[in-house]
């Protein structure tokens, strides 16, 4: 009698794991996906299917989750001004810290030398295109067909058509404003629901990804790229400890409290290497986990995925650094600022360079005449590092969202009748 009770009082095994949270889960399944991947690396490579359904699954409700959120966001405004100061401020934290990034990938590569002693030898076609122009990449900005736009998955003319609308909602006379205000309110939370619905796979989701990819790569980390991995690793780290900082002064918030509550969106960047695809997950986070103001998440995050590449930043000068290194090149303190300048145009016109990451590495090396040999090396580790870059990108832009959310929230309660 006292053995069934004491059972009884015992939740079971599956009980505990369903009140885990959505964070514990996803981390307790990619624990298990990278076991499985490195005992049994062709198991691994068999569950790839299984990750790669769900980012699909998150991609088919990002488009149109940054759209009507952005444009609920905007119409709920009560002055249009706000948006132009949140733009100004968001513009400039965002060119800053990835100027920042770009620095701290300089001073560690020189620092730790990878590419020293490394002999290049693959061969590369060298027809890989040319660094962007500011008015191309303003340009791209604004969509020529937004049906097209939607169709490509094209965040940045997205959120500028979403702006648009936005804005011309408030300008409406107010029982037409108020009917859209009503109907993007509701499409978005209906987004919001199949967010929901689609995160419920996603601890299984993660754990696939993790399983396929350290059953294809994870070897790779003990050859001969491991300094060079580790370099881009090391510098990822010191921006992490940056943004905490940032939290711990700017936001005062407990920068580990933070993380726990954000976990499930940096195990998604780290699973699915895409920015779009962990756009989903960081605006649900956004909303339910931090609890910031929709109208601050749903401007800041869709428009870092486009702008903000601090971890894009950190590969690319690691990645020439490298290369110039193995090559026997030394640069002067004159050529660093326009490698600075360059890979500054570069990550931030990085979403309209077809071909991602390394197509835009390629470039960068190619901008200052390196050899270009750099590709076939780098290609065959470069989810590994891909894994660390969306990390960081995405990591800013929530790092930012939840300081501008809490500045904001500081000064309407200085302003409030009460603290008067």
């Amino acid at each position: 009698m006292a053995s069934s009770m004491e059972q009884a009082s015992t939740p079971s095994l599956w009980r505990q794991y369903r009140d885990l949270s959505l964070g514990v889960k996803i981390l307790v399944w990619m624990a298990l996906g990278i076991a499985l991947g490195a005992l049994l690396p062709e198991w691994g490579l068999v569950l790839r299917p299984v990750g790669d359904l769900f980012i699909r699954l998150l991609l088919m409700a990002a488009i149109p989750l940054v759209f009507f959120n952005l444009v609920a966001g905007i119409t709920s405004l009560s002055d249009i001004s706000i948006l132009g100061k949140l733009g100004v401020q968001t513009f400039v934290y965002y060119l800053a810290t990835t100027a920042m990034a770009l620095a701290v990938g300089l001073v560690i590569a020189t620092y730790f030398m990878p590419g020293l002693g490394f002999t290049l030898t693959e061969q590369v076609a060298d027809d890989i295109g040319a660094v962007p122009s500011v008015g191309n990449i303003i340009l791209s900005l604004f969509p020529e067909n937004i049906f097209k736009a939607f169709v490509d998955g094209n965040v940045a003319q997205v959120v500028v058509f979403a702006i648009f609308v936005g804005v011309a909602t408030l300008m409406l006379p107010a029982k037409p404003k108020e009917d859209l205000q009503g109907l993007f309110a509701m499409i978005a939370e209906l987004l919001r629901q199949i967010v929901t619905i689609i995160l419920i796979f996603a601890p299984i989701g993660v754990g696939a990804l993790a399983a396929a990819t350290v059953g294809e790569y994870g070897p790779s980390v003990f050859g001969p790229m491991a300094k060079f991995v580790g370099t881009v690793w090391f510098a990822q780290t010191l921006m992490v400890i940056f943004y905490m900082s940032l939290l711990l002064f700017l936001s005062r918030r407990n920068p580990v409290e933070w993380l726990r509550q954000t976990g499930s969106v940096f195990a998604t960047t780290a699973a699915t290497c895409s920015s779009l695809a962990s756009l989903v997950v960081a605006m649900d986070v956004a909303k339910r986990k931090l609890g910031l103001s929709e109208r601050v998440f749903t401007f800041t995050l869709p428009l870092g995925a486009q702008l903000n590449k601090d971890g894009t930043a950190i590969m690319l000068a690691v990645v020439l650094l490298f290369t110039a290194q193995a090559a026997g090149i030394d640069f002067s303190l004159v050529q660093l600022l326009t490698i600075l300048l360059v890979g500054l145009l570069l990550s931030e016109g990085s979403g309209g360079i077809p071909g991602g990451g390394m197509v835009i590495a390629l470039i960068f090396v190619k901008a200052f005449n390196l050899p270009l040999e750099i590709a076939g090396i780098v290609a065959g580790i470069y989810r590994l590092i891909d894994m660390g870059s969306t990390t960081i990108n995405v990591m800013g832009d929530m790092t930012w969202s939840t300081i501008l959310h809490d500045r904001e929230a500081r000064k309407l309660h200085a302003s409030s009748p009460d603290q008067q």
